[in-house]
């Protein structure tokens, strides 16, 4: 396929539409946390703890980083479209699985294989990388995350209103209707990007050096890894916050829940339209010292006052503006380190960034109890944050040093 080829929509002949591309990675957040509203009441149909239900998030994302590491090279070597494809279909049927669960064992075992659209999101990045140079990708890739970041945004609420009216299993019917339309779309529009290698599996995998060698390529992984960490954080602690400490409802978490998708809206535009023009660093650097300074805020109101449901949530705003300027910049340096790796780039540093946010997820659930408040998980948001600061410094200070 020609990436010169003028976008027909649903014409796989023609590079893929970007809205297939939004929908694509949507999925996968999608997947991630529409139901969170509904955990209190999913421990109690399931007759479990909260704890062990809350293990859907880190789990989830503990294979989802696991996956990433193989999707990136199998997708390198027998191309973009038909992992995406698999990886949709087997959501489907993990979907499907998570419907129809006994208990709470097999349904965490289902919700582990629904890990596998991750693919979705590894390789639309991937795509883009295919088609264009590091600083267009940089800003076209703000813009395809400023388009799935609504689904984040949107998606709590919506769980919370589908919980309400008709319990917790409609989120995962509404994720089955839209795994069966995506797929529909990506058979019809997304053909092949990638350039056929013809290297065998191994070959690939014995290529991973040639990325673990480069500090530029560790320096944008470690920026996307810390800075994105918060958020996780936030997945794992946030709806006990919510549910537990302040006692909303499903409804009113899901709404609540979306403020740091607003914030990660407005950071992907200002990725979209300034990267090319300032630089993926410089765009690193800024979007890290917002999220952190937003958290830093925050940790000192409920340090020293007793705090509140609509402060908590309102600088989780900044978390995500800061990540929506970290992210695609992060993305497209690591994708950019070396392009013909591009798929095994991108897996491999969302594996690592993934694997430390299912860290963190679990860790938050841990620190968060009776009468611990708000405070722990805020502090653990803002640890992290901070040091994503440090290591893009430390990639500034390189570049000084080779230059």
């Amino acid at each position: 396929m020609s990436n010169d080829s003028a976008v027909r929509f649903l014409d796989r002949t023609t590079p893929p539409h970007l809205l297939t591309l939004i929908l694509l990675a949507g999925l996968s957040a999608l997947a991630m946390n529409i139901f969170l509203p509904s955990l209190t009441g999913m421990a109690d149909y399931f007759e479990t703890d909260y704890r062990l239900i809350q293990l859907s998030v880190a789990l989830y994302l503990g294979v989802n980083a696991v996956l990433q590491v193989f999707v990136g090279p199998i997708s390198d070597r027998f191309g973009r479209r038909p992992v995406i494809l698999w990886g949709i279909g087997l959501f489907i049927l993990a979907t499907i699985g998570c419907l129809f669960a006994p208990n709470v064992e097999i349904f965490l075992a289902f919700r582990m294989g629904q890990a596998v659209i991750v693919a979705g999101m590894v390789l639309s990045r991937a795509v883009v990388r295919d088609m264009v140079s590091q600083d267009e990708a940089a800003s076209m890739i703000g813009y395809l995350t400023m388009g799935m970041s609504v689904v984040p945004m949107i998606g709590p609420a919506i769980g919370g209103v589908l919980d309400a009216q008709f319990g917790w299993q409609a989120s995962f019917v509404l994720m089955l209707a839209l795994g069966v339309l995506i797929f529909f779309l990506a058979f019809r529009d997304l053909g092949e990007t990638a350039r056929k290698s013809s290297s065998s599996m191994r070959e690939q995998f014995r290529e991973y050096p040639e990325l673990f060698g480069s500090r530029r390529f560790w320096g944008y992984v470690l920026c996307a890894t810390f800075a994105s960490g918060s958020f996780f954080a936030y997945l794992g602690g946030a709806p006990y916050v919510a549910t537990e400490v302040y006692h909303l409802t499903p409804d009113l978490t899901g709404i609540y829940f979306g403020a740091p998708a607003l914030g990660y809206f407005a950071g992907n535009y200002v990725s979209g339209k300034y990267s090319r023009r300032v630089g993926v660093n410089k765009m690193i650097l800024w979007g890290s010292i917002i999220c952190a300074l937003g958290l830093l805020v925050s940790l000192l109101i409920f340090t020293f006052t007793a705090g509140s449901v609509e402060i908590f949530f309102a600088f989780m705003t900044f978390v995500g503006l800061g990540n929506g300027m970290v992210l695609p910049n992060a993305n497209a340096g690591m994708l950019s380190v070396r392009p013909h790796l591009a798929g095994t780039a991108s897996g491999i540093g969302g594996a690592i960034m993934i694997g430390g946010g299912a860290a963190l997820s679990a860790f938050a659930g841990t620190l968060l109890g009776p009468g611990s408040g708000a405070t722990p998980l805020i502090a653990l948001m803002f640890t992290t944050s901070a040091l994503g600061v440090v290591s893009i410094v430390y990639v500034l200070r390189r570049e000084q040093e080779i230059a």
